[in-house]
């Protein structure tokens, strides 16, 4: 088991890191001086299955990091040793999901009984992991935030998915608009310049709800707030929504900048988005070694073309051999319902379900979900009208 000990006082840190060594087993034991408040951008590596605190100070909201990274890190169990044990705070413990709380100097016995105890209450749990998928523009103009928001309303369709979308366009980003009229009430700059309070209940209320289970955290409405995202930011926004939604779509636009380039990072798949033009093919293959450069393997990338036609000069075929792959993803060429789509602000697959643009986003959405994406809206009910009048 990873333990890691937490404190101010360094020769109490040293002596309670020296009892978990002793513990029987093959335990991992991490010092770190200080609080919790700069526990919260750990890598997901470095995070123990178990964090003991040495007095936190409960007048100070310590007691509220340990909540905070309780949601960041579902699975980190904590063991809280304090002067004070009065009802009061062993309930304020309790409600910061604290599993244990022992006298401010324990003895070795008690101590390692109570790490024995959450050892065995931890067992073999393993925390949710949302998957994060991330669409990144070849070429300005590609498409890709139109598929992003697209898939993520596809994804969440069949209404057994949570889907959470993250505008990562920060200077000029519009994603909300593609799925709602719905004004922002926060965007991304507004968490991270709050990350602090960053749970659940906070990342929850900071987003669009487009429907019950899809939801949107915007761009920044002023380019000037761009640079209120850190890189730390992204790790520990990416981390809670893994925790909380079964997908996680990244709209990442086309800048390549340490932002980016973490939420790049935390992505399971990374969907390059092009046309079938000569531009787009030569921005593509740069990107492509952009990737290469960062250790990305090819199962994390998987191309996608826009806006496909099977008459076009450049053939499937000649795209393979560009870019020396056959994971290819094609997206039929239907402007029109595109268009409206995006002006009315209205999905493609609940505006035009007989798309076969949609009939593409939700066999897409298919494949990832392992369940069929409703088709919604008058097609269908208009399909099954005339079946019945025909039958008549």
């Amino acid at each position: 088991m990873k333990i890691a000990v937490l404190s101010r006082d360094e020769r109490h840190l040293i002596e309670l890191s020296r009892q978990l060594r002793a513990r029987p087993g093959s335990d991992e034991v991490d010092m770190i001086a200080g609080t919790a408040a700069r526990l919260s951008t750990m890598a997901d590596e470095a995070v123990p299955d178990l964090l003991v605190v040495d007095a936190p100070r409960a007048d100070e909201g310590e007691l509220d990091q340990l909540e905070r990274l309780g949601h960041l890190f579902p699975r980190m169990a904590f063991i809280v040793l304090s002067e004070d044990l009065s009802q009061d705070f062993l309930l304020r413990a309790m409600r910061a999901g604290v599993r244990e709380v022992l006298a401010a100097r324990p003895a070795p016995a008690d101590l390692v009984a109570a790490v024995d105890h959450v050892a065995e209450k931890l067992g073999s749990q393993g925390a949710a992991q949302g998957r994060v998928l991330a669409f990144i523009s070849c070429k300005g103009g590609s498409g890709s935030t139109f598929l992003a928001t697209n898939l993520a309303y596809a994804l969440s369709a069949g209404g057994a998915k949570r889907v959470a979308l993250i505008d990562m366009n920060l200077q000029f980003g519009d994603a909300s608009l593609f799925v709602s009229d719905s004004k922002p009430l926060a965007t991304l700059s507004d968490v991270a310049t709050q990350i602090h309070r960053l749970d659940p209940s906070f990342l929850s209320s900071s987003m669009v709800s487009v429907t019950p289970n899809f939801s949107v955290l915007a761009a920044p409405s002023d380019p000037a707030h761009a640079s209120d995202v850190k890189p730390e930011h992204i790790d520990a926004i990416i981390k809670l929504a893994r925790r909380q939604y079964d997908f996680i779509v990244l709209d990442v636009g086309r800048s390549l900048d340490p932002v980016s380039v973490r939420a790049l990072d935390h992505a399971d798949t990374i969907y390059p988005v092009l046309q079938t033009t000569l531009p787009y093919i030569r921005d593509g293959k740069r990107l492509l070694g952009v990737f290469r450069n960062l250790e990305y393997g090819n199962d994390k990338v998987e191309l996608i073309v826009n806006r496909h036609d099977n008459n076009s000069d450049i053939r499937l075929k000649d795209l393979e051999e560009a870019f020396d792959t056959t994971q290819l993803r094609t997206m039929p060429n239907h402007y029109d319902a595109a268009a409206r789509s995006v002006n009315q602000g209205v999905p493609i697959t609940r505006l035009a379900p007989d798309s076969q643009l949609s009939h593409a986003l939700m066999a897409m959405a298919r494949g990832l979900t392992g369940e069929a994406a409703p088709v919604q809206g008058a097609g269908l009910m208009a399909r099954l009208f005339k079946r019945r009048k025909t039958d008549v």
